[in-house]
């Protein structure tokens, strides 16, 4: 439907039409009449067209308008970020932005447009129309009178005047939640009703509850998606059972961590009569159940990926089908999408097929378990898990052979430390280590990559739309930066930066290996690096030294993956045509935005998540002496890693000993008498003298003396 519309809108001879022409023209059957004015709607929301004050619909860009998203600053000043790609953000002035607000959807029209003589260009623009709130709930921090009051820190850039009947009970220092009962307006401001009283401001588990809503995270399911979910039947129909190749005889298993419950990968090794390995990759066909255009998909789609932060995860699916009819558990007939290659001693993929199959795993295993049995021979794991004991050094096999083949053609093997963090019953934190990735982990990781890797090549030959994960060379200019830094650590880095080769930085990764700069070197390394993202195009996979690369195996919790299956499945069952290449051509590029922007908002949650209980956890040492490693250097001062991922700042006002200058190439302070300086990577004593939970952050001090 959308396809049609847009037919029409961006056919040479098109001047503009008013909803009712438009149906007329589309030349639709009465009873789609309703799809149609939805989509209609729906296209206008995201900014895809526009509606004239003669309620006329025509493309804005036709008139000089962008589509683009709203990013505030604390001083009332914002930048929109155009929809379309490759675009550079327009800067708006506080009294062109119209009230809107963080993640509102508008059309801009520029106001200014600068070239410098370097050819750098500036943008100006001014709010035309809000198309769509990025968020009607906020959360924030209560402050007021007997009379009324204010609700700050939402994270929407705004903040919320409270009429006294609308506070309900809502103290001073409270964290609440509120709905929004006016936009702001020019000359008005906003206006919101308190809904809930999350806990003091103060209180961890009040402050990560609210930052679910600062990062417009979709919580609750709605009724209509939970009674889809629920109206799908626990057993699988005979006839989708007969029609599928049946895997149910096979050695297959799942390995995860032991608190996982959306199981989504299964595998299976087998030797072949030539030598060569036959690696079986299972993946839940979740497809099957989420189609196209239900709720449960639409839902999907919004939510783009389920989120994990600190011990808890917001989910993509209801739990129905995330833990339940799609997990694929133990011993349980469940429908899966097979990748099954032929890997031969070299690590090569020498025949492949996809197929739909129906599996039934031999066992859930536990990567430390595994491990164990790996790595330490455990005696008792291996008696408990004999029967397949001989599959699991196949798999250890198989998978360093695919490791020694893939670094071979420049993959980077980050080895980063991420934070594991324990917390108890009521969320408070008991401890923070590094999370472990062992044997099986990788194991796993390298089945994963060469499914993913193999899938994608086979459907870009085939010349139809898909969704690649891709990650693009470095720019010329960051690596330049990295090869000067790394210079000063007494490491050279080989190749031009117009043109470096992925083996080129793995080189660095492996030379650091074991060595107390090895973290804040490959830090260095990867934001040097572009950030990985989805889109309609292969453009390949630098880091892994890839030329197609997409995600397949995760479709629970990630929607591109939820998207290729149902692209796969349609081209297996020989429904392919015309119609669908229109469609698909029209919706991957969407989604692959879409998915990337979400993937962006997880990723900003989880990682203040983890700051907010980092700053909790350090809350219980202040004053005391700590060694550490600089591992970022900004021009206020220089963050300090002191272990387990535990990162605090030091602000260079705090340096009382001399006036510091940043080198900022060199990535350091220089002290302008003692020259005594303060470097990337440079081992430090410092002092804990603040952890703010509800900023969360953590200040040093450089210890007296040092």
């Amino acid at each position: 439907m959308k396809n049609k519309i847009m037919r029409i809108l961006t056919a040479p001879e098109y001047e503009g039409m008013t909803e009712k022409e438009l149906l007329e023209k589309a030349g639709l059957e009465r009873h789609k009449a309703g799809e149609f004015l939805s989509e209609l709607d729906f296209l206008e929301q995201e900014g895809a067209v526009y509606q004239t004050k003669k309620h006329k619909y025509i493309l804005p860009e036709t008139v000089g308008l962008i589509a683009a998203k709203i990013s505030r600053n604390k001083r009332n000043f914002g930048f929109a970020i155009p929809v379309k790609e490759g675009e550079g953000d327009i800067f708006i002035p506080k009294n062109d932005l119209m009230g809107a607000m963080n993640g509102d959807t508008v059309l801009v029209a520029i106001t200014a447009d600068q070239v410098s003589a370097g050819g750098a260009g500036s943008r100006e623009g001014r709010v035309v129309k809000i198309l769509q709130r990025g968020s009607y709930r906020f959360a924030g921090t209560f402050e007021g009178s007997r009379r009324y009051g204010f609700v700050t820190d939402t994270g929407a850039g705004e903040d919320f005047f409270i009429a006294r009947e609308d506070m309900h009970g809502a103290k001073n220092g409270d964290r609440v939640l509120i709905k929004v009962r006016e936009w702001p307006s020019r000359g008005r401001r906003a206006e919101g009703i308190v809904t809930e009283i999350l806990g003091r401001a103060t209180d961890p588990e009040a402050l990560l509850r609210s930052l679910v809503f600062q990062h417009g995270l979709r919580t609750e399911f709605p009724e209509k998606v939970l009674a889809e979910a629920e109206s799908i039947p626990p057993e699988i129909p005979s006839d989708e059972m007969s029609r599928r190749t049946d895997l149910r005889g096979k050695t297959i298993v799942t390995i995860d961590g032991a608190d996982a419950k959306d199981l989504d990968d299964a595998v299976s090794v087998e030797m072949m009569e030539n030598g060569n390995y036959l690696l079986g990759v299972h993946i839940a066909d979740v497809s099957h159940y989420v189609r196209q255009g239900s709720e449960l998909d639409r839902e999907a789609y919004k939510r783009g990926t389920s989120v994990y932060y600190v011990n808890r995860v917001i989910p993509m699916l209801p739990e129905k089908l995330s833990n339940g009819v799609c997990s694929l558990n133990p011993r349980t007939p469940r429908l899966t999408l097979t990748c099954e290659m032929e890997i031969d001693r070299t690590g090569d993929v020498v025949s492949h097929s996809i197929y739909e199959s129906v599996i039934q795993t031999t066992e859930r295993l536990v990567y430390t378990d595994i491990s164990d049995i790996l790595e330490k021979d455990d005696e008792s794991l291996k008696e408990r898990y004999r029967q397949i004991l001989p599959d699991l050094k196949r798999m250890e096999e198989l998978a360093e052979i695919l490791r020694k083949r893939r670094m071979s053609r420049g993959s980077i093997d980050f080895d980063l430390d991420e934070a594991y963090i324990d917390v108890d019953e009521e969320g408070g934190v008991k401890s923070i280590g590094i999370a472990e990735r062992r044997t099986a982990n990788r194991i796993i990781e390298e089945f994963m990559l060469k499914a993913n890797e193999t899938v994608s090549e086979h459907f870009f030959w085939l010349d139809i739309p898909f969704v690649y994960r891709v990650h693009e060379r470095p720019e010329a200019e960051k690596i330049e930066a990295l090869k000067a830094f790394l210079w000063s650590l007494g490491f050279s880095l080989k190749g031009s930066p117009d043109n470096i080769h992925p083996g080129a930085l793995n080189d660095i990764v492996e030379k650091v290996k074991g060595r107390p700069e090895e973290n804040v070197v490959n830090t260095v390394v990867l934001r040097s690096m572009s950030k990985a993202r989805y889109s309609e195009e292969a453009l390949g996979h630098f880091g892994l030294g890839m030329r197609y690369y997409s995600h397949f195996t995760s479709p629970i919790r990630r929607y591109p993956d939820l998207l290729i299956h149902r692209i796969i499945k349609e081209f297996l069952a020989g429904e392919w045509d015309e119609d669908r290449q229109t469609y698909y051509e029209g919706f991957v590029p969407e989604a692959a935005k879409d998915s990337s922007d979400r993937e962006r908002a997880a990723e900003n949650m989880e990682r203040d998540a983890e700051k907010l209980k980092m700053a909790e956890y350090m809350s219980a040492y202040i004053g005391e002496t700590f060694e550490g490693i600089i591992s970022g250097v900004l021009s206020s001062g220089f963050f300090v890693e002191i272990g387990n991922t535990i990162e605090g700042f030091v602000k260079v006002a705090s340096l009382k000993d001399d006036y510091y200058h940043l080198e900022k190439n060199n990535y350091r302070f220089v002290g302008e008498r003692t020259k005594k300086t303060y470097s990337l990577g440079q081992s430090v004593t410092v002092v804990l003298k603040e952890a703010d939970i509800e900023k969360r952050e953590i200040n040093f001090e450089i210890e007296s003396g040092v």
